[in-house]
């Protein structure tokens, strides 16, 4: 694949990563409005179409940027930090009913699938009771790969036996793992009717009956969902419903130049999360703490310098681009974590530790909490690897292309930590910044990046899912909860 292809995926993904940044950076500490997220609106806006890509999955991406970022403005200026987390979750429920009136074959698909789950109470009821109970350690419920404990993990074992395309497979597959099918986590219902004193199978019940509702009706199920969590930022089912009409044109379209339906229900999912969610009040919020601003930019600093350097090296993939990508920015938090003397492993025992001290303090706790902890600890394990020396680690180099830390060690903030702390005793402070970065990773790991890239990957071969990853992701929590044969990345439908 071309140098041109490389070098147009890294200034798209950087272009994403720096409005962001650019945005934060400015209206930090301030209130939040829609019209901020303008200059990501204009960054996705500059995305092309390269050698050998299908238009079709570019206009996926773009044309579901533009509906959010204009709907949205239609409903409201301001989405209160309790509501933001979602805006991420309400387009993949329109293009799934988009697909169910366009090819019933499917929806006939989806409806055994719907049956199915029912069909498998006992397995339903042990997952609904190993997540409420904490069996899997700390959980990413909604992971992308097929983590045990996820729902990927879940939808796999019910769809393997079943008799309906293989494609068909994938696609349901894909709807809940990059494809972001309402914003429901498998053994939520469960531990909520547990918790408001129903019995076991009374509770597993609804569980079912919810699950069920997520695939039937997605729309629906998010309303409810929604509602019942107190959303009122807008009104939801007007986005969806507006979503659903200006996304169709573009969806049959996919359809007809033959985008596999895992693609089309993934890439305009993934990619519209920056406008009130990554630009959004609760990230004005955390961002002004100094050393938090200074870490993403620090970080977006390391990112840039490593892409480029692949690119000066040259890349034998375009998969190497995403590799290096992700890799650079894990190793960066790695290192910035070692610069205060706390080791990956110190801090992925930490945080698996709390989580069971968590789901002890609150049984009811969300499905979601900790699924960025997660994430968090899978980078900086994956971090930590990359910057130790060989054989043991990778050498501080990601596909053969050595990772620039350089903007960290440049950064005056991050060169001066006695200046926000008491000055005599500064060993903690960027390791508390990286803790309040935990429970939001979104810009380090990082999202806008990963969503412009897998894009730009899965133009390349639209014909194929580009979601759930089938690989073992190496889990960081396993190396202190034991849960690899629980795994199933290598026998996905």
């Amino acid at each position: 694949m071309s140098k041109a292809l490389h070098e147009k995926m890294i200034k798209e993904a950087l272009a994403a990563q720096k409005a962001d940044i650019g945005v934060i950076k400015e209206k930090r500490g301030q209130k939040f409005s829609i019209a901020d997220a303008q200059a990501y609106v204009d960054a996705v806006n500059g995305m092309t179409v390269g050698e050998g890509q299908c238009p079709n999955v570019i206009d996926l991406h773009v044309k579901s940027v533009n509906a959010h970022f204009e709907i949205l403005k239609e409903l409201t200026d301001y989405v209160r930090p309790e509501d933001d987390p979602f805006v991420e979750h309400y387009q993949t429920p329109a293009i799934l009913e988009i697909l169910y009136e366009a090819d019933p074959e499917f929806k006939k698909s989806m409806d055994v699938f719907v049956d199915a789950i029912a069909d498998n109470e006992a397995l339903i009821g042990k997952e609904a009771v190993r997540r409420y109970g904490g069996f899997y350690g700390p959980t990413c419920v909604v992971d992308f790969a097929f983590c045990p404990g996820s729902v990927t993990n879940v939808v796999n074992e019910i769809l393997k036996p079943l008799d309906i395309p293989k494609d068909h497979k994938k696609a349901i597959l894909s709807s809940k793992s990059w494809g972001m099918n309402t914003s429901y986590g498998i053994g939520a219902a469960f531990a909520a009717s547990l918790e408001a004193g129903k019995t076991a199978a009374e509770a597993v019940k609804d569980e079912i009956e919810m699950l069920q509702l997520v695939y039937k009706d997605p729309i629906a199920a998010q309303d409810k969902l929604m509602t019942d969590g107190g959303h009122s930022s807008f009104v939801v089912k007007e986005y969806m419903q507006k979503y659903k009409e200006r996304m169709k044109d573009v969806v049959l379209k996919a359809v007809e130049a033959g985008v596999h339906y895992g693609n089309i229900v993934t890439v305009p999912a993934y990619c519209v999360g920056d406008i009130a969610h990554h630009i959004a009040q609760s990230m004005y919020n955390m961002a002004k703490d100094d050393v938090v601003m200074a870490i993403l930019e620090a970080e977006t600093g390391v990112l840039e310098n490593t892409l480029y350097r692949g690119l000066e090296k040259g890349f034998e993939s375009p998969w190497d681009v995403l590799s290096v990508a992700t890799g650079s920015t894990a190793a960066g938090a790695a290192y910035i974590l070692e610069l205060d003397g706390f080791t990956a492993p110190m801090v992925i025992d930490l945080l698996t530790k709390r989580f069971f001290n968590y789901i002890q303090k609150y049984p009811g706790r969300g499905a979601a909490a900790e699924l960025h902890n997660v994430d968090f600890m899978d980078m900086i394990h994956r971090g930590a690897q990359i910057i130790d020396v060989e054989p043991i680690g990778n050498g501080g180099k990601v596909r053969g292309v050595e990772v620039d830390l350089s903007p960290i060690d440049n950064n005056e903030v991050l060169a001066n930590p006695q200046r926000y702390t008491y000055p005599a005793c500064a060993i903690t402070v960027r390791f508390s910044a990286m803790m309040r970065l935990a429970d939001f990773p979104c810009l380090l790991t990082s999202e806008p990046v990963t969503a412009t890239l897998m894009t730009n990957l899965i133009a390349l071969n639209p014909e194929r899912p580009g979601s759930p990853a089938r690989v073992c992701k190496d889990c960081a929590v396993c190396a202190f909860v034991k849960r690899h044969s629980y795994c199933n990345w290598n026998k996905s439908v």
